[in-house]
């Protein structure tokens, strides 16, 4: 699966730079991408060189190059391994205000040509999780305490090894400007996202599953296996 979305991602890209001189992409940072990011690297024809790198959360708390954080993690998996024009990386551990201020104008100056996320076991997009979630937001990025669900599947994905170590704070593109991307490319492998994926694409379109959001738009293509699928041909 991660390298099928890794085929078609790199169609997209090469068909964008084709037209344009540079693009702007924003990534997911977690184990669920992982094969879709080690695909993506390894295909040929991007120009790598016109291409800025954003990503979409942080928590709170960690700084450049923490070995939990989500910029070390997105540094391992693909901004070090090919050569982007620019990696842009929130720091977790600078003061909310002024590191929201920052990557939320390093956003607004950046329209996003494409999107690459998953979804949570509680139905996030980012860390938009249900009771923080707002379709209407005006913000680029906030400040979000994590519920409870978010925070035992960092440990489910053994990002970390008990609750406890899981921050309780992050920092998260809103849901209206990741769905300003003009592509998005939604990768939702494993059992565990079944009923999410599930709410995602057949319940109410509402903030109860934040990526229910993705049915409002038609440039979204999702890609989900078999265990994260179970019975929903049917």
């Amino acid at each position: 699966m991660g390298r099928v979305a890794a085929e078609e991602a790199a169609s997209c890209l090469r068909e964008l730079l084709e037209k344009e001189p540079e693009i702007n992409c924003i990534f997911a940072a977690a184990p669920s991408q992982s094969e879709f990011l080690e695909e993506l690297c390894k295909q040929p024809g991007i120009d790598w060189t016109r291409v800025n790198g954003y990503h979409m959360d942080e928590y709170v708390g960690l700084s450049l190059g923490h070995e939990k954080s989500f910029n070390h993690f997105l540094s391992e998996s693909i901004f070090n391994k090919v050569p982007f024009k620019s990696a842009n990386l929130i720091d977790g551990s600078r003061p909310v205000e002024e590191e929201t201020a920052r990557y939320g104008q390093l956003l607004r100056n950046a329209p996003t040509h494409v999107t690459f996320m998953g979804i949570g076991e509680n139905g996030h997009i980012a860390f938009n999780d249900p009771p923080v979630a707002d379709f209407e937001d005006k913000e680029v990025i906030k400040k979000v305490k994590l519920d409870l669900v978010c925070r035992q599947q960092q440990v489910h994905d053994k990002c970390f090894d008990t609750l406890d170590e899981v921050p309780e704070y992050a920092l998260t593109v809103t849901v209206p400007r990741l769905m300003a991307s003009q592509y998005i490319f939604c990768i939702v492998p494993s059992d565990k996202k079944h009923d999410a994926t599930v709410a995602a694409l057949t319940g109410p379109v509402s903030t109860a599953c934040p990526a229910s959001i993705l049915r409002r738009t038609d440039n979204v293509r999702m890609y989900i296996d078999k265990a994260c699928a179970g019975n929903l041909a049917k």
